[in-house]
């Protein structure tokens, strides 16, 4: 099995500058590290975990937290995560809140079981996350801004994406606009309803209150809020809906009903998951650029890891797809 001796050896390092450059540490030149890295990847070669643990006090383990695993909005976000977290010689840990009935996730930071963690979850609370962000336990935020020397943000433009998305129904003609939120305390549905009110007001064109209805991000409760819908006196001629999923549900139910999309009724989602491409008619939506969001989130984590002190919020753009449904 390779040493670290082998590994400093084709890398022309010391063994200790081999060492330190493996722990990601700040010491060695940023050239170097990434020298060490290759070398160590091209031998094979694998750090001593109970060692390493005692001597840096580090897991080599980070930890992606996730309200829910269930639908397909998280698979790129992962995949983007684990590519630089296996570049950098870390375990990516996938954990939800679905179930975490016994404060398991908040326990896992508390007692510090990993080095870092990517945070795309409501449920945990401001609170918690301040209590246990530090020097030792940075911490990544998708859904939210926190300031705190030890938490860094890297989202994406929700308000922008919305705004776009609503524009664009209005101006292919639909003046009678209705809105579809999610969760009344996800932070990502309140930026959208002001992107898609914000077009509304520019174009004079304010849902009415019993025109916009509140889901919870599935595709189940957009099935579920058809009849609520098509209950209304007026059926809005256009309707944007805050997550693909919802979406795809709400048209599943429409298309039950014997309405006609988008003569009847035009929809627009958010997220661009890969059904939407696939349904009939096409679902409009906005894409967001989740694997990217995945990469900068864990580069942003790396340089946490290695003491950067110079890291400021990054917010990706949305891009609007417009397709059949609208």
């Amino acid at each position: 099995m390779p040493s670290l001796r082998d590994v400093a050896e084709q890398a022309g390092v010391s063994v200790s500058t081999a060492s330190i450059a493996l722990r990601h540490d700040t010491r060695v030149k940023e050239s170097t590290r990434r020298r060490v890295l290759s070398v160590a990847e091209e031998i094979g070669y694998r750090p001593n975990g109970a060692a390493r643990d005692l001597k840096s006090r580090r897991t080599g383990m980070i930890a992606i937290l996730l309200h829910d695993l269930g639908g397909p909005f998280y698979s790129e976000l992962l995949r983007g995560v684990s590519t630089r977290a296996q570049a950098n010689g870390l375990t990516a840990l996938v954990c939800t809140s679905a179930l975490d009935r016994g404060g398991e996730l908040t326990r896992l930071l508390r007692e510090k079981r990993v080095d870092g963690a990517i945070i795309l979850d409501s449920s945990i609370s401001e609170d918690d996350i301040l209590e246990v962000a530090s020097p030792s336990l940075p911490l990544i935020l998708l859904d939210r801004q926190i300031q705190h020397p030890n938490l860094y943000s890297v989202l994406c433009d929700h308000r922008s994406g919305a705004y776009m998305a609503t524009l664009h129904l209005i101006d292919a003609g639909y003046r009678d606009i209705g809105i579809i939120l999610g969760p009344s305390d996800s932070h990502h549905s309140h930026l959208r309803e002001e992107g898609a009110l914000q077009a509304c007001r520019l174009r004079q064109c304010v849902p009415r209150p019993d025109h916009i209805w509140h889901g919870a991000f599935t595709e189940s409760s957009g099935y579920q809020l058809v009849d609520s819908v098509l209950a209304s006196d007026d059926v809005p001629r256009a309707i944007f809906v805050a997550n693909d999923e919802m979406a795809v549900g709400l048209m599943r139910g429409l298309l039950e009903r014997g309405v006609r999309i988008p003569d009847d009724v035009a929809l627009a989602g958010f997220d661009d998951i890969r059904i939407t491409q696939y349904v009939s008619p096409p679902l409009t939506t906005v894409r967001q650029p989740m694997y990217e969001l995945g990469i900068l989130a864990a580069d942003t984590l790396m340089r946490a890891l290695r003491g950067d002190e110079d890291i400021t919020p990054i917010v990706l753009q949305t891009e609007l797809v417009v397709r059949g449904s609208s």
